[in-house]
Parts: C-alpha cells; structure tokens; sequence
C-alpha cells in the first residue's frame, strides 16, 4: 500500500508516524497525482497542533501532513478539463502532500513548464503565491521602500525577490545566520531582536512604504509603527484580528490557477529562485518538517518522492 506521513491526533511531534494507506480516490473537481516532491512550510506543523483554516471542518484522523506538491496525474475527478493522465503539474493538496499519491484540488492546480523541476515546483502553491499575493495587495509604486519581516523563510524570500522584481527597495529583517540569504536576493538586511525600528530607521532613514510581516507577535507591533499608512500593513504571520488591532490586515489569498502560472513564469524567467536549501526523501519526513519547525531552515524545505 501507497506510504504516507500522516498525524493521528492534534498534538507536537509525537503525534507523527508513517502509514501505509489506501490510494485516494479523486472526487469531483480533484486529480490524483503520483508525488515527485511535496514543499514543507509552517502551516504544516501549526495544522498538526489545531490550527484550522476558516472554513475547514474538524480533522479526519488520521491526516496526511503537508499542503502544496507537484508530480504526475495519474487519474482526474468528474467535472475536470484541462488535464489529463501523464501531465506534469503542481499545486494546492486537497488531501495531503508528504506521501506517494496526493489529490490536488483542480482549481488550484497548475501545469508545470518544462524549464521547472518537480522540486521546485512544489515549493510555488503555498510560499511563492503567498508572497505574490501580497505584494500584489499592497500595490506599492516603484521605487517605495517595502519592510519585510522573517525575510529568511521560504515566504521571505519569495517576497523579496518578487519586490524587487518588481523595483520596490526591500528591507529584510532576519537572524544574523541569514543575513547573506537576504543580501543575495537584493534586499538590505537588518537583524532581528529588540529595538528593530531603531535598526530599520538607520538603513531606511525616510520610512518605509509597506510591511509586509511573516512573524507576528512584538515584531509585527514594532513595524507597524514605522507605517504611516496602516492600510499598507499586511501579515500572513498573525491572526486576523491582531492586524486589525493595529490597522493592518491579513494578506489576501487568491488560490488560483492563474497566480501558480504567474508564479512560475517568475521562476523561468530567472526573476524569482525558489531557493531550495535542503531536500528529504519521504522516509525522512520527520527530518524535513522538524527543519522547519525549528525555524533553522534557509529558504525552502522539500520532500521528493519516487526519485
């Protein structure tokens, strides 16, 4: 039987194990995919301990972890055009990713061009087009200075370089240990800790334009007030209604097929590099997601699967 990742009740790391279980079946709107490489990302871990996204019911134990994969259709749900047995394609999980078959949900799926490599691919859906959208939302004009917090991770990092891309200045504020990450994705760095406006007002000394935060917390408070504007204040690192507390808002997730393609086209343009730092076969997917959790990861963590 098809091996998985899965957890088996909410809780930390020992609610983890490898299960062999049956291969999904494709309903309505969803392809199963055979998984060449599945991204890790935080929401994986924050999904194990409870975490739920706005409109998702209670948690079917056991459940497969992991939220974004790209690998081969192997077999299309009623209802879906466009794609067919043997396409290369990559997106949202509607059922799981650190496993050998996975179901994509249709309308968040893309395909994937040639000059991209299933492993980075598989870091697009969620990261990459969680940046997209929110530099996209905060609809900065050239040249402004965009702020944003935990630059290092693999949201970070995708934000900016689809900044700069895009010829916004870009601060990042991270550890000391991903100060060079930073810099070399034409960002100027600044370390986190304490008195971080102080640090950000020395490199940006006429303000900054936008935040775009990905920690929460203290930090999201300190770079709000270096906003005169809160309406340019975004996170995908706080709750709803702690932004809102401070005039801000969450980013704004638009889950189509359209931004993976945008996306992608960034990649083989050569204007936005996954970085993908480390990778894990599916047997050490315990390894891949602790990565993550610890927050020691530079850029990307990715599961490959049957390579």
């Amino acid at each position: 039987m098809p091996k998985a990742y899965v957890y088996t009740r909410h809780g930390g790391p020992e609610t983890e194990a490898f299960a062999e279980l049956d291969r999904p079946v494709p309903g309505p709107g969803e392809l199963l995919i055979a998984v060449r490489a599945a991204g890790v990302n935080p929401v994986d871990w924050k999904l194990r301990g409870g975490f739920r996204r706005p409109g998702e019911g209670e948690a079917r134990f056991p459940v497969v972890l992991g939220s974004e994969a790209a690998g081969v259709v192997v077999e299309t749900g009623e209802g879906v055009t466009g794609f067919a047995a043997g396409d290369a394609v990559f997106g949202n999980t509607s059922g799981g990713a650190f496993a050998e078959y996975a179901l994509l949900t249709a309308s968040v799926t893309a395909h994937k061009p040639a000059a991209l490599s299933f492993a980075d691919a598989a870091t697009l859906p969620v990261a990459a087009a969680t940046a997209y959208d929110g530099v996209r939302q905060l609809d900065l004009p050239e040249g402004a200075t965009l702020l944003v917090t935990g630059a290092g991770g693999g949201v970070g990092a995708a934000v900016l370089q689809i900044a700069h891309a895009w010829g916004l200045r870009v601060v990042g504020v991270a550890s000391e240990a991903k100060k060079d990450l930073v810099e070399s994705l034409g960002a100027v760095h600044v370390a986190s800790g304490p008195d971080l406006a102080d640090r950000v007002r020395a490199v940006a000394p006429d303000g900054v334009d936008g935040v775009y935060d990905l920690v929460g917390g203290e930090v999201l408070a300190e770079a709000a007030g270096l906003l005169a504007d809160r309406t340019k204040l975004i996170t995908a690192g706080a709750a709803p209604e702690a932004v809102a507390a401070l005039g801000g808002s969450r980013v704004a997730r638009a889950r189509t097929a359209a931004v993976l393609d945008e996306v992608a086209e960034l990649v083989v343009a050569g204007e936005l590099d996954p970085h993908v730092s480390r990778t894990f076969p599916l047997d050490r997917a315990d390894e891949a997601l602790r990565a993550v959790e610890e927050g020691h990861a530079l850029g990307k963590i990715v599961i490959e699967v049957g390579v």
